[in-house]
């Protein structure tokens, strides 16, 4: 079993998950205005079990989605990572940076704060050559913390294939960031 990649930032920590993450992430899920760019809120059911696959995913390879806390609070905010999507896209196979956070830490930076990190292990410890990240073309904020990590939009838009046809969620476009451009500091 390899041993778990945690790290802080200047004002956060981000963590493998533990059973004291569960209950918020539900909460955060079940918000409304936090999933407003998917196509539902996810039930506690489905929580528990992206929890729980993340949490596997430590266990295999060390790293996935990490739990978020403020540091010296400890609280948990949301999650920032790395991930393989589990489905087929058209530019699979690829690891994802994403985040989620509770609404009430919006506009503070942690989103980029801990993207630009987990970009750093990916690249700097993990060796990754390519990051994507992913969103609904009407996730402007989202698509706003892409640019300031240094994503560049390739303008290879796509239908996700978990969005139902006709929602005007499922045309997302797709940004990428390489090992090169991260190391010419472009993050």
């Amino acid at each position: 079993m390899p041993s778990f990649i945690e790290f802080e930032t200047e004002r956060l920590r981000l963590v493998a998950w533990q059973e004291r993450h569960i209950a918020p992430f539900c909460a955060m899920n079940s918000d409304p205005e936090v999933m407003r760019y998917f196509p539902a809120m996810a039930t506690e059911a489905q929580s528990q079990a992206t929890a729980t696959a993340w949490r596997a995913q430590f266990h295999e390879q060390g790293w996935s989605n990490w739990a978020v806390e403020l540091q010296g609070s400890g609280e948990f905010i949301g999650f920032i990572g790395l991930s393989v999507p589990r489905r087929q896209l058209p530019f699979s196979p690829c690891v994802e940076v994403g985040w989620r956070l509770a609404r009430r830490f919006w506009g503070n930076g942690y989103a980029t704060e801990g993207a630009k990190a987990s970009l750093a292990v990916g690249f700097g410890q993990l060796g990754l050559t390519e990051v994507v990240s992913f969103t609904s073309l009407t996730s402007l904020p989202s698509r706003a913390v892409m640019a300031r990590i240094g994503m560049h939009d390739t303008g290879r838009d796509f239908d996700h294939p978990a969005v139902p046809e006709g929602s005007s969620l499922r045309r997302h476009c797709l940004h990428v960031i390489t090992h090169a451009q991260w190391s010419r500091g472009e993050a």
